[in-house]
């Protein structure tokens, strides 16, 4: 096969960024947080050329008729630019990962040997239409000492570009150089693959977007992959869960962002508790908009209801649509989850302890919730500043990934001329 120019460019930068990401890791904590400060001002101070380009994209999202949440996480404003900037500074503030001694001890022949915290080296990046991605991926990759090679969607192309430049001119005033930041902006299929090849300069791929391409990155990358899920999240409301706290719960999963891979997908209720309080739940369901997918004994109780079929319980709807699917107990609702799933976030609202122990206990995700909302799956919820993804495997990373997860270690030894 012949290699394409876009294919050549690709391996250009990803050389590039891992000559850069060694200067990177030699950067003290006090030069990556004053670099990331000097990114998030440009990024302010640049955000009408920035919206300028991201109309481009909305315009021909328009034109293609994308979906309306699509075309929210696609879209872009001057408070969603200082919320990036905002997250930058807050990173700045975040334990610098790398460089810390994580055990050390002496062997009886005196060798001295220590555990420490590295950079992984360079982080490829590969999403879909979410601007915002480009921002926290490479704050979050500088400030462990890594570089990046991003790769955003087609239809974010020119909210991308403009973005990175802008992050180029301002890396102009740092100590970090502007290789360390990649994006590669050829939309060639070709490319793409080439960037899941290249074990030789990328350290680690990570997908963020729908199931279709995660797969994608997952079933052909060579270079190892952190594993980030699609949400089909769940929230089991018992019998003995308490009306208003489920009700409240149900509403802020489903409704606050429903575009997002934490959101609400599927509620699971006891029929109990449908039975005690359906006509508070129509009301609250009616008051959101929410529309119902539910079985049949669902549809008995809840009106303008939608008979689910096998889909719906799969399907992340990424919009006020709800599956709702009734059950006898709290193990009928664990094996639901078990079957459709994603390993993402689960939620249960129960006043029985022992409920909420079992349910925690026996349901397989990377975020677990007992009477709270599944949308605090998210590392600035958390405390952890910008996150890069939610990782939904179980190696290296799981849940939402902040910088420690960016780092992995290293063994140093130090001796006196020992030999074995």
């Amino acid at each position: 096969m012949s290699v394409t120019k876009e294919q050549t460019n690709v391996e250009a930068q990803a050389i590039a960024a891992k000559k850069a990401a060694k200067k990177v890791s030699l950067l003290s904590t006090e030069e990556k947080n004053e670099a990331l400060h000097v990114l998030a001002d440009h990024l302010e101070s640049k955000f009408q050329y920035i919206l300028d380009e991201n109309e481009k994209d909305l315009q021909a999202g328009r034109e293609k008729g994308y979906e309306e949440a699509y075309m929210d996480r696609l879209s872009l404003s001057k408070e969603r630019i200082n919320d990036f900037a905002d997250g930058l500074r807050q990173v700045a503030t975040l334990e610098d990962p790398t460089g810390k001694t994580i055990s050390n001890w002496t062997l009886e022949n005196g060798l001295l040997v220590e555990k420490v915290t590295v950079p992984l080296g360079v982080i490829g990046m590969i999403y879909e239409a979410r601007p915002n991605v480009t921002v926290d991926a490479t704050g979050l990759a500088l400030k462990s000492g890594n570089a990046i090679v991003l790769k955003g969607g087609s239809s974010a192309l020119s909210s991308n570009k403009a973005i990175v430049q802008v992050m180029h001119e301002a890396l102009g005033n740092t100590k970090i150089p502007k290789d360390a930041v990649q994006f590669i902006a050829s939309t060639d299929r070709e490319a793409t693959q080439q960037l899941f090849t290249m074990k030789e300069h990328i350290d680690v791929l990570i997908p963020r977007g729908g199931g279709s391409l995660i797969s994608a990155v997952v079933n052909n990358a060579t270079v190892p992959v952190l594993e980030t899920g699609v949400g089909n999240c769940h929230l089991y409301i018992d019998v003995e869960a308490d009306v208003e706290k489920a009700l409240n719960i149900l509403v802020n999963a489903k409704t606050d962002r429903p575009a997002v891979c934490n959101a609400l997908e599927t509620a699971i209720i006891h029929k109990e508790w449908l039975e005690k309080n359906s006509e508070k739940l129509i009301q609250t369901l009616k008051d959101h908009g929410i529309a119902v997918h539910g079985d049949e004994t669902a549809l008995k109780y809840i009106p303008n209801s939608v008979l689910a079929n096998e889909e719906d319980w799969a399907n992340e709807y990424l919009s006020l649509d709800l599956a709702v699917k009734t059950v006898n107990n709290v193990e009928e609702a664990i094996d639901h989850i078990e079957s459709y799933g994603t390993k993402h976030s689960e939620a249960i609202v129960t006043e029985n302890k022992e409920t909420a122990k079992l349910f925690m206990s026996l349901v397989d995700a990377s975020a677990l919730y007992h009477n709270a909302s599944t949308r605090f799956t998210d590392g600035g919820a958390l405390g952890f500043g910008a996150e890069i993804g939610i990782s939904t495997q179980k190696l290296h990373a799981r849940g939402p990934m902040g910088l420690p997860a960016l780092t992995t270690v290293k063994f140093l030894m130090s001796g006196n001329g020992q030999i074995r």
